[in-house]
């Protein structure tokens, strides 16, 4: 039960970090150009990775 609303949370949040890098895109590429990075793909890779660690098998 745990790890089923564990794995939910982390589908939520993984698609909150999408919309919000999407969101977020204007900003960023405005950013890129006074040379400023943001790190949104840093976040998006880390819950990436740990929803993928635990999708069922």
């Amino acid at each position: 039960m745990i790890t089923s609303v564990y794995r939910a949370t982390l589908f939520a949040l993984y698609q909150l970090c999408i919309v919000t890098g999407i969101l977020v895109m204007p900003l960023a590429i405005a950013a890129q150009h006074a040379g400023v990075t943001l790190p949104i793909h840093r976040v998006l890779a880390n819950v990436e990775e740990a929803y993928e660690a635990n999708l069922p098998r």
